[in-house]
């Protein structure tokens, strides 16, 4: 346990001098897209990792949290930071209606609801005028105050992100310990095991779904006041809630850290892909992201995290010091 903690205040202090070390305009936005991915991976976890109910439709929490700050700037000229807390309210609500009735099934039928709801939420908005149909939204062009959030470096986002993944680690943590955090693995383990224990089922998943969902909305605004623009395809994609599951699978579903160590891989690949071959969100980025998820899959379904512990299981261990009482 004493070295495990040595090992997350060494990361620690890795991500907060990052930007001092590595700087360059390019450097400092691949880490800012690292936390980004991992704010959005976390928040999945606590409901696909820790859960176990594998939703494939979270770019619609993610979309909303996009959408919602840059329509409080066009509507009202506000800041988009001040849309932030209705993206978060209109995705707890809109968790709660989901939730009730795809929560009856299981397994795939319940990652095949999440899609198709997902999608319908898509197309409604793609021709929708009111939010902009399939041009989008903008924000402010020019930052006219602090507010705003407007930067020309990546590294005010990054710091904002790394606060936001703090916080976000801390609530996963304490989730852990938590009875929630017990019942939720119960969950994963086996429903019916679960019901039959007295956990009350349903209510736990929707819990989860609720948290991660406000989490993800969270995510969504952080994308949107980085970039300062969003349309359907960026932010209500399927390729969205695809990129948080593998993010999550590679590090290790069920980790606190595994997001977090999924991102610090598949991110840079997929910015450097991006950059040599051109184009973002390039064909060949997802055969490579398919192949990695198809090797994790075969050989270790536990993510790097699980490859991890195995590995610091093979290493020899300090003897432990024997204590003799000596007679008085």
């Amino acid at each position: 346990m004493k070295g495990r903690g040595l090992l997350y205040l060494g990361a620690a202090i890795v991500l907060v001098v990052y930007p001092l070390v590595f700087s360059g305009a390019f450097a400092e936005r691949i880490g800012a897209l690292v936390l980004l991915a991992a704010i959005g991976a976390s928040a999945w976890n606590i409901l696909g990792g820790y859960a176990g109910q594998i939703s494939v439709g979270h770019a619609m929490f993610y979309g909303i949290g996009a959408y919602v700050p840059l329509l409080a700037y066009r509507l009202w000229e506000l800041p988009p930071l001040a849309g932030v807390p209705a993206a978060i309210v209109l995705s707890l609500v809109l968790a709660t209606l989901i939730g009730f009735p795809t929560f009856r099934l299981v397994g795939h039928y319940f990652s095949m609801a999440t899609i198709a709801v997902a999608e319908l939420i898509r197309i409604v908005v793609s021709n929708w005028d009111f939010v902009g149909g399939a041009i989008g939204l903008m924000g402010p062009a020019t930052s006219r105050t602090v507010f705003d959030l407007s930067f020309k470096s990546s590294v005010p986002y990054y710091y904002l992100f790394l606060g936001v993944l703090a916080v976000v680690l801390g609530v996963t943590w304490q989730l852990e310990r938590s009875r929630m955090g017990y019942y939720l693995r119960a969950i994963k383990a086996g429903e019916r095991a679960a019901r039959s224990l007295g956990v009350p089922v349903r209510r736990y998943k929707l819990f989860a779904l609720l948290l991660s969902a406000a989490f993800t909305a969270v995510a969504g605004s952080l994308y949107a006041l980085m970039i300062g623009f969003a349309d359907p395809d960026s932010v209500f994609s399927l390729l969205v809630s695809v990129d948080m599951i593998i993010v999550a699978a590679l590090g290790g579903a069920g980790t606190l850290a595994g997001p977090l160590v999924g991102a610090a891989i598949l991110v840079p690949l997929r910015e450097y892909t991006n950059s040599i071959f051109g184009g973002g969100n390039s064909g060949l980025t997802y055969i490579l992201f398919g192949g990695i998820i198809m090797l994790i899959a075969r050989f270790e379904p536990g993510g790097l995290m699980e490859i991890g512990r195995r590995l610091a299981a093979l290493l020899p261990r300090a003897p432990r010091r024997e204590v003799r009482r000596r007679a008085a």
